[in-house]
């Protein structure tokens, strides 16, 4: 285990909590508009606190990395999300790799670990895009998604690439968020293929060798 690893095995849980704790303060503003002003702030101190804790998590982990260049490159997702702080609940999407603490007895196999991302993953995506999209567009003069349950309607819709279209973006930053969560639920529907794909053919081969 290199220094790198034993440090992210160390703060892996802890910074899923910040994690946590920023998705909180992102979200409630966008949830409760009329939130109080004293609140409000609260929440603006924990956002950007937490993100200075994240900036420091990858600062830690350069310097402790033996190729700091090549570091930098690989995890290239990490030096954008400090960039943009807006979109640093994205970071919960890595955490969710712990989950295997969690449930270990029921993903032991690829098909098991990937069903498990895959529905972490999908969960996440939906919330954040739908909490994204509904900041862009509550505001827009001719936008429709103007509620939480119409965001998490578009999300749940587009993620799933079915698209209905009774709601959609209408702003730049909108559609933006609508590209990304197709992207992403292109590639889950890559990942349970595969896993199905592979599940046929792990008993396949088994039922060979009996």
């Amino acid at each position: 285990m290199t220094r790198v690893q034993r440090w992210e095995h160390r703060t892996e849980i802890p910074l899923l909590l910040l994690a946590v704790a920023f998705l909180v303060a992102y979200a409630w503003p966008i949830v409760d508009p009329r939130l109080d002003r004293t609140l409000e702030e609260m929440l603006t101190v924990v956002f950007w606190t937490v993100w200075a804790a994240f900036c420091l998590d990858f600062l830690i982990r350069v310097l402790l990395a033996d190729r700091r260049g090549h570091y930098l490159l690989h995890h290239w997702y990490d030096v954008a999300l400090i960039g943009l702080p807006v979109l640093r609940p994205l970071r919960i999407l890595r955490a969710l790799a712990f989950a295997r603490l969690l449930s270990r007895s029921a993903a032991r196999t690829f098909v098991g670990r990937t069903t498990l991302y895959v529905v972490g993953s999908a969960i996440t995506a939906v919330f954040l895009g739908a909490l994204a999209v509904l900041d862009a567009e509550r505001s827009a003069a001719d936008g429709n998604i103007k509620t939480l349950g119409d965001a998490v309607w578009w999300a749940c819709t587009t993620v799933t690439t079915v698209g209905y279209g009774d709601h959609y973006p209408v702003t730049t930053s909108g559609r933006l968020v609508a590209v990304a969560l197709m992207v992403v639920g292109i590639a889950l529907v890559g990942s349970v293929t595969a896993a199905v794909a592979t599940w046929f053919l792990q008993h396949a081969q088994a039922e060979h060798a009996a």
